[in-house]
């Protein structure tokens, strides 16, 4: 390989847009969207500011090749079967907080009702059939999500501890939304041109092509056998920057907002920041991601709060961590009432065994410090100081969260 820089990465355009199109048969309608111009401006900031290592180099060129091809898929399945776009989703329930705060558990206790229609996190990675593969059978990315989730726990076991990764289990919309190439791509790696750009742009665009999506996995699933489900139910921190869009986009849309206090979600957050960009760049400074991951959701949840007071108050329920830690069922009941749903006796009974079987105790502690993200307690409630006066106080300075390594989940 050359040295001079231009050459030397892996990450360009042109290049992997040349790749998809050969690897999808030669598929060449990628769909619409401002992809283009972020993926130019994301392989920008990623070959300058990221500080990738080679393993991170091919991972991130695999990943967005890997979807690349699939929007490639995605719009040819569209093409060829129009009644993927006739699919009615307008009222998802979706789940919005910051990072750790609960929103993980209670999506998958709400997905076992087979009312709800949830994305499986092979889905998500996956969403595109593959050519060795049926409708009725997806086998081939059920395997390789496995054996690409096998392989993260291998290399950072660590990952169980900070979020209960699992192929067969519901996840974050966030892998799909990432296929407009206008995402978090700070969650991986150290981007601050491509997340200032991001900060700029009309992202309208996401959600539309997240629909697109969902609509073509709620397809899916009926060429699967699976029973038709009253409404999706998702899930994903990246709302909180957006929610103005998911309302205009899902206008039917109810939102869960989940609350605690952000001296213990940030940390936590910043500390599973941090253990993914070890997998793409050389010695990622835990300072910077604590920075970065502090002033992203101190905007987002701001931004959400100023979003909710011009919206009915109908649209949104609350819901505090502590509440779905220490009465689980109490908080699945409000949920049902917000959203209009009977709770049955075999659904209740589903949620239990779910709930005895997937017990937070069950995994390790995880272990991180609020100093060495450069974070502390007093300036938390500092910077969130707007976001805690409305939903935090006055429960959370009960118990003062000290810089000691702490049990999040």
């Amino acid at each position: 390989m050359t040295t001079g820089a231009a050459i030397e990465h892996k990450l360009e355009v042109d290049h992997l847009l040349a790749l998809a199109i050969e690897r999808s048969g030669g598929l060449t309608d990628f769909g619409s969207g401002n992809y283009r111009e972020a993926l130019d401006v994301l392989f920008d900031s990623l070959n300058r500011e990221a500080n990738l290592s080679a393993q991170g180099e091919a991972l991130l060129h695999d990943k967005v090749l890997a979807q690349l091809v699939n929007r490639l898929v995605i719009e040819d399945y569209c093409r060829r079967y129009p009644e993927i776009l006739a699919q009615s989703i307008d009222d998802p329930l979706v789940i919005v907080g910051l990072p750790r705060t609960g929103t993980t558990l209670l999506q998958r206790v709400l997905a076992v009702d087979p009312r709800f229609h949830s994305a499986a996190w092979w889905e998500t990675r996956y969403p595109a059939p593959r050519h060795d593969e049926t409708l009725e059978n997806p086998a081939s990315r059920i395997g390789l999500a496995c054996a690409e989730v096998d392989l993260m726990i291998r290399y950072i076991p660590q990952i169980l501890a900070i979020h209960p990764l699992d192929a067969m289990q519901p996840d974050e919309e966030f892998m799909l939304m990432e296929h407009s190439f206008m995402c978090a791509m700070d969650s991986y790696a150290n981007v601050p041109s491509y997340t200032a750009w991001l900060a700029q742009q009309d992202q309208t665009s996401v959600y539309e092509y997240l629909k697109k999506m969902l609509q073509f996995l709620q397809w899916q699933k009926r060429q699967r056998g699976v029973p038709a489900a009253s409404r999706w139910i998702l899930k994903t921190p990246q709302h909180l920057h957006t929610l103005e869009l998911l309302f205009k986009v899902f206008p039917g849309a109810q939102v869960v907002l989940t609350h605690r206090d952000p001296a213990m979600t940030i940390p936590s957050m910043a500390s599973m920041a941090h253990t993914l960009w070890k997998m793409y760049a050389d010695n990622p400074d835990a300072r910077v991601v604590g920075n970065q991951w502090s002033s992203q959701m101190r905007r987002a949840v701001h931004h959400a709060m100023e979003v909710r007071a011009t919206l009915p108050d109908e649209r949104f329920l609350d819901i505090r961590f502590e509440d779905t830690v220490t009465d689980p069922f109490g908080v699945i009941e409000s949920v049902y009432r917000f959203a209009g749903l009977p709770l049955t006796n075999e659904v209740r009974e589903a949620m239990a065994a779910w709930l005895a079987g997937n017990s937070r105790d069950k995994r390790a502690a995880h272990g991180y410090t609020l100093a060495e993200f450069g974070l502390s307690v007093e300036q938390l409630r500092q910077d969130f100081a707007p976001y805690r006066q409305r939903h935090i106080l006055p429960a959370a300075d009960a118990a003062d969260p000290a810089d000691v390594a702490h049990v999040a989940h």
